[in-house]
């Protein structure tokens, strides 16, 4: 089983930048790709971001242009790099390996961990 543990989250204010890690218990070498979700109150993980081995990035429209993913295999780490943040990116964020299901859908397969908490606030 996969795991999992998130850090660099915070409060910054509207405008800042904050970089996400993600630790991983295994080697993500021959993982298929590696994604950062995020969940707001009351709403559902969403996924905002995916790397796969080869390096190729997916990243939701609401975060396009403003988050980086990256992927260290040597230090089995993932990055989520924020910048030009908003009040709406306002969520816990955690990280997950993923693989494909039948119709090419992300599907997360590791253990969720205990998230990073993202706040953006003036």
């Amino acid at each position: 089983q996969v795991q999992l543990v998130e850090s660099g989250g915070g409060l910054v204010q509207p405008g800042g930048s904050l970089r996400l890690s993600c630790a991983v218990s295994r080697s993500i070498f021959s993982i298929y790709a590696m994604g950062w979700y995020r969940q707001a109150p009351g709403k559902q993980h969403e996924l905002v971001a995916a790397i796969t081995s080869g390096g190729s990035t997916n990243y939701a429209d609401s975060v396009k242009g403003r988050f980086t993913i990256s992927r260290d295999n040597a230090k089995n780490t993932v990055y989520l790099q924020m910048n030009s943040l908003k009040p709406e990116d306002t969520a816990v964020y955690y990280c997950n390996a993923l693989q494909r299901d039948y119709y090419s859908t992300y599907v997360p397969f590791g253990s969720w961990g205990q998230g990073t908490q993202v706040t953006v606030s003036s």
